[in-house]
């Protein structure tokens, strides 16, 4: 054993702890980051990066059987699900070996191994079963993320229930799956799957689908999902699979009684599990709620010398958010001025699916219920040039703002591309930019970003082009 002393040890290799430890160097600390199966993490491995490659398949595939529709035309429109796989799996591997060279570049040491707490500023480093090394660290950063939740009876086996790695590798597209969950990730593989002609069914325990975002984009959703021919039952929970070669037969329960629907695939995705067993925490100070790790605005747990950073922690459960903990983390473990607490309204969330969707900061709902008098703008997408000329018509911006400060309170899209539009509004929220000041800015044209400034102007009642 090396019994090597650092400056920080960061614990999980996800796009929370490999970012903190590349400024953890670059602020001059000697670092150490220990993670036991990918560099990357879930996001980059299993999650974020190859469903977006996956669903960019589809996408395509959607697009060929609209050629007619552009003046195009192709014979034998098919697709190999074996090649959209691997071309997923190849993506992923290509960005963890990034990661990899960052870490080298950065000059951060990196271990392959399980890691748990030892006692204070020691962490010891499991490999096999077997104690391969003990180090030592005036700052630990807890960074091991999630993994999906499992409910009982509702078991992923790996064959006829799946769980997002079983999806992220299926060898063919199944004749008719069930959906568990309409968040961010089911809607996503239900998208995907759907568009390679699986007939799909989505089931939600709550009155909606999506039911983190604002209601009428929710609402617009599943208006969309339906036309594309996705079956829909929210309000109802799934409480019993029977599976039998060949079939799983769901039993659904309704507001209605009980129902049952047989297919031949279901995915469970009904959200996700903290990563804080086995890794020493009963040693600790550390406080969890529900499971997840409780930590103060600099990411600091109970523990002195302990932080926590990204899924293992509070919500929203996004990798971009584990990033900005682990900059702001470090950076206030260098004692920099500039360093200021995350504003977590201003974490934008998007979800891939088809049509995408985008938002940030504040529903309508949750505005009003916080006592603000609203102004709320919206522009359709058939209202815009560039959406038709793309043959995207279908889709809303929706923008949120206090009456009385003509500050933007929240943003909300649904349509093509929303999902790179809006850092638009996320920039907005985090320079406290007024209803002035985005109408005063300049849109180029033709582009989507267009219906951006006229949502705003709609809340004022100056909208333009509709």
């Amino acid at each position: 054993m090396s019994g090597k002393s650092f400056d920080a040890i960061v614990i999980g290799g996800g796009p929370g702890g490999y970012v903190a430890a590349i400024r953890a160097s670059q602020l001059g600390m000697n670092v150490a980051l220990i993670e036991a199966n990918h560099l990357g993490g879930i996001c980059l491995n299993w999650g974020c990066i190859p469903t977006k490659a996956l669903l960019r398949s589809s996408e395509i595939f959607h697009l060929l059987h609209r050629l007619d529709e552009f003046g195009l035309s192709a014979k034998d429109i098919n697709f190999d699900l074996k090649k959209i796989v691997k071309r997923s799996r190849d993506v992923a591997g290509q960005l963890s070996k990034g990661v990899q060279h960052l870490l080298k570049k950065n000059k951060v040491t990196v271990i392959d191994g399980w890691a748990k707490l030892a006692g204070q500023g020691t962490v010891t480093v499991e490999k096999d079963g077997k104690t391969i090394d003990q180090l030592s660290a005036k700052h630990i950063i807890l960074a091991t993320g999630a993994r999906a939740r499992v409910l009982p009876g509702l078991e992923p086996d790996g064959k006829q229930v799946w769980s997002y790695r079983e999806a992220l590798v299926a060898e063919k597209v199944p004749k008719s799956l069930l959906v568990i969950g309409s968040g961010a990730i089911g809607i996503e593989f239900a998208s995907f799957f759907h568009s390679l002609g699986a007939q799909t069914t989505v089931v939600e325990v709550m009155d909606r689908i999506l039911p983190v975002e604002d209601e009428e984009i929710s609402t617009f959703a599943r208006k969309a999902f339906e036309k594309q021919g996705l079956k829909i039952i929210t309000g109802a929970s799934v409480t019993k699979l029977d599976k039998k070669p060949g079939a799983v037969t769901a039993t659904i329960k309704t507001a209605k009684g009980e129902e049952q629907i047989t297919v031949e695939t279901v995915i469970s995705a009904v959200g996700i599990t903290p990563n804080t067993e086995n890794i020493g925490l009963e040693k600790t100070r550390i406080k969890l709620d529900r499971g997840h790790i409780v930590t103060n605005e600099w990411s600091a747990t109970d523990e002195p010398g302990i932080y926590a950073i990204g899924d293992v922690t509070a919500p929203p459960w996004l990798a971009h958010k584990a990033s900005h903990e682990g900059v702001i983390c470090v950076e206030k473990i260098a004692g920099l001025n500039s360093v200021h607490p995350l504003n977590k309204s201003n974490i934008p969330g998007c979800t891939y699916c088809s049509p995408q969707v985008a938002s940030v900061g504040l529903t309508e709902k949750a505005a009003k219920e916080k006592g603000y008098k609203v102004k709320v703008g919206r522009f359709p997408f058939m209202g815009n040039g560039k959406a038709i000329a793309l043959g995207e018509p279908e889709g809303l911006v929706k923008t949120i703002f206090d009456e009385k400060t003509g500050e933007l309170l929240g943003a909300h899209m649904i349509g093509a591309e929303v999902t790179e539009m809006i850092q638009g509004y996320g920039i907005a929220r985090t320079l406290e930019t007024t209803e002035e000041d985005l109408m005063h800015t300049v849109f180029p044209h033709p582009t989507l970003s267009e219906m951006m400034h006229e949502s705003v102007l709609d809340a004022y009642g100056k909208v333009i082009h509709f």
